[in-house]
């Protein structure tokens, strides 16, 4: 059997805002929308390529706390999506226009935080600039 990804989903406290960063800064179209009782969104579910793979940004009851560059502890990391190393430059002018505060870089890797404080990497992984 083989495998494929799917989907990831991270719980947002500001579901809104979480979805305008997604949106607007990375670029991501949203897929579908899953109506909350009472009005407004329980979940959106926004493109990750052309695999028909996603990221489900869903409602949380919490606020998330502060989040350290790298924490120790288990549980999900980093979300990394893949860019072409020609497309580098471009997402760090990108990110900096956005005021979006990149946290480090590596040969391969740009990481960063959204809103609440999820770890976010662009890698063009093996592959140099």
């Amino acid at each position: 059997m083989s495998l494929a990804f799917h989907h990831v989903a991270l719980q947002c406290a500001d579901l809104d805002r979480c979805e305008r960063f997604y949106r607007e800064v990375i670029g991501l179209a949203v897929l579908r929308r899953w109506p909350r009782d009472g009005g407004g969104d329980r979940s959106v579910w926004l493109a990750v390529g052309e695999s028909g793979a996603f990221l489900a940004l869903e409602r949380a009851d919490e606020a998330p706390g502060p989040q350290p560059w790298r924490d120790g502890k288990a549980g999900l990391h980093l979300l990394a999506l893949r860019i072409a190393p020609s497309e580098r430059a471009g997402w760090e002018d990108r990110l900096e226009a956005a005021g979006v505060h990149v946290v480090h870089r590596t040969r391969w890797t740009i990481y960063f935080h959204d809103p609440e404080g999820n770890r976010i990497g662009l890698s063009h992984h093996p592959h140099d600039v």
